[in-house]
């Protein structure tokens, strides 16, 4: 075998159709890998980050990715799922903008453990409240609060 055709998709397009593959890399929990034309069947989740390939004789091309499932098929064909993608030819651009991209979604993610904290204390407050000012049992007065 020589070649490979990739395809990449999110829900809404085909962002990348391309046949001729000589090689690919990608990323996933455990770390970057490659991918030659006769690679056994292979299915793994992707981290957010860059695809790279490349024709036989052509210059790498890139595309970002938002997470995605990549599938190697019959060793000629991968196909990657995803969220979002991202095309272009700037490599230190799409990291960059993969980075900016994990950053935000980490910090919502912050934000939502914080607020959720903040949610739990404040109902601890008004359980132990309740028992202070009622004698209630944390079961009766967690009822009581909250129904």
């Amino acid at each position: 075998m020589t070649a490979m055709a990739l395809k990449i998709t999110t829900p809404l397009q085909v962002v990348v159709e391309a046949a001729d593959i000589a090689s690919l890399r990608a990323e996933d929990a455990s770390g970057g890998f490659g991918i030659q034309p006769g690679h056994v069947d292979f299915m793994t989740v992707l981290s957010s980050g860059v695809v790279r390939w490349r024709g036989a004789a052509g210059p790498w091309q890139f595309c970002a990715v938002l997470g995605g499932v990549m599938l190697v098929e019959g060793g000629r064909a991968i196909r990657i799922a995803c969220r979002e993608a991202i095309i272009g030819d700037d490599l230190h651009g799409l990291e960059t903008r993969i980075n900016a991209q994990k950053d935000a979604q980490a910090e919502a993610a912050r934000s939502k453990r914080s607020q959720a904290a903040r949610l739990h204390t404040r109902a601890i407050r008004q359980i132990m409240g309740r028992m202070a000012t009622t004698g209630a049992s944390p079961e009766q007065a967690e009822s009581e609060i909250f129904g």
